[in-house]
């Protein structure tokens, strides 16, 4: 059981660390030049879930790197997609290109399924001396992003101007899957909020799903302060939303960053 100080402390990522996995967190992070926030809570009454997590920092102290991935199945299956998650961002944690990272997790999760196992993922490299965010998205649902420019929240996918066209398949559906890497410039104050799909597809007591379109709308409530700030109001709204009926059907997570 988590403690109310550890809950409420933040944690400082060192050199070449990853931190992260598939069980119930809550804390608050210093990356290089980003502060976050990563809230997981599994599927009860499972203590690990299939969403996966992780965070990491270069040994130059500039390069931060953030992956949310939903793995099909449970139990061994994806604490076994989690090893692996994990091993192959230590191997690649110096590079600033992420394309033989994303490549290798596809091989790996084609090499290790079992079954029909698959797993969407979105990676983002986040280059602090510039603001330069990298990112791929393998069949990911779309993070929000909160331009302080504009003021305005929008989903991070094909439909925003200022990226290019994403197409990536979930990793461990075809061998050889091309994988594009995306950049855009983050200003300071800028918000990414990362979810799984738990989330958008919570339901109200109607059994109707939250959607993306509702998920947007709840995002112009949230406060831009911080990145605690805003993922805390995102869970509590998406609790105000299912109405405390059924408990979740799924395992959902939140990662939310912001540029300081």
């Amino acid at each position: 059981m988590m403690t109310m100080e550890q809950a409420n402390q933040v944690y400082r990522l060192a050199c070449l660390e990853v931190r992260g996995g598939n069980e119930r967190a809550a804390y608050a992070a210093e990356l290089p030049g980003m502060d976050g926030w990563v809230w997981c809570r599994p599927l009860r009454p499972s203590r690990r879930g299939g969403d996966l997590y992780y965070i990491s920092a270069c040994s130059q102290g500039v390069v931060a790197r953030v992956v949310l991935a939903d793995v099909s199945g449970h139990g061994d299956v994806v604490g076994d997609a989690a090893v692996r998650l994990r091993d192959a961002l230590r191997k690649h944690v110096e590079l600033w290109d992420q394309s033989m990272l994303i490549r290798q997790l596809n091989d790996d999760f084609l090499a290790g399924a079992r079954r029909t196992q698959f797993a969407t993922l979105f990676l983002a490299s986040y280059y602090s001396e510039t603001g330069e965010l990298l990112f791929t998205n393998a069949g990911h649902t779309p993070p929000l992003w909160y331009r302080t420019a504009t003021r305005k929240w929008s989903f991070l996918d094909n439909a925003t101007p200022l990226s290019k066209e994403i197409v990536d398949l979930p990793l461990g559906l075809i061998a050889g899957t091309s994988y594009s890497q995306t950049a855009v410039q983050l200003e300071a104050g800028d918000l990414l909020l990362l979810y799984t799909d738990g989330i958008s597809e919570a339901s109200d007591e109607s059994g109707a799903q939250l959607g993306l379109a509702r998920l947007l709308s709840l995002a112009e409530n949230l406060p831009v302060d911080s990145a605690v700030a805003a993922g805390k109001a995102l869970v509590a709204a998406v609790g105000r939303f299912s109405g405390g009926g059924a408990p979740p059907a799924d395992d959902q997570t939140v990662v939310v960053l912001q540029r300081v």
